[in-house]
């Protein structure tokens, strides 16, 4: 996994918690996606090094009702929203 303190996301990252590429301290920060070009509110997995998302289909579930998921490929560009901790806490530091 990244270290939650870099500036670049890491290549692979998932929400769904039963996932080995969940990370609850990146997904604090706020992880927005760029996908070929475009925003993208709805994505539940991706991977830059393999240029897919994955995002909900509908409101389709599966047997374990969990949602239903369409692979899309293309250019992924993942970003945070949100600086790092510490970085935030520095910049408060010094404006007070």
């Amino acid at each position: 996994m990244a270290d939650a303190s870099s500036d670049t996301p890491p290549d692979r990252l998932s929400l769904d918690p039963r996932s080995d590429y969940y990370d609850e301290a990146l997904l604090s920060r706020g992880v927005g996606i760029k996908f070929n070009g475009q925003e993208k509110t709805n994505v539940i997995e991706y991977s830059i090094s393999e240029g897919w998302i994955r995002v909900a289909a509908g409101r389709s579930r599966d047997r374990f009702g969990q949602p239903m998921t369409i692979k899309l490929k293309g250019l992924v560009e993942p970003y945070f929203e949100n600086p790092a901790e510490g970085e935030a806490q520095e910049g408060e530091a010094s404006e007070g």
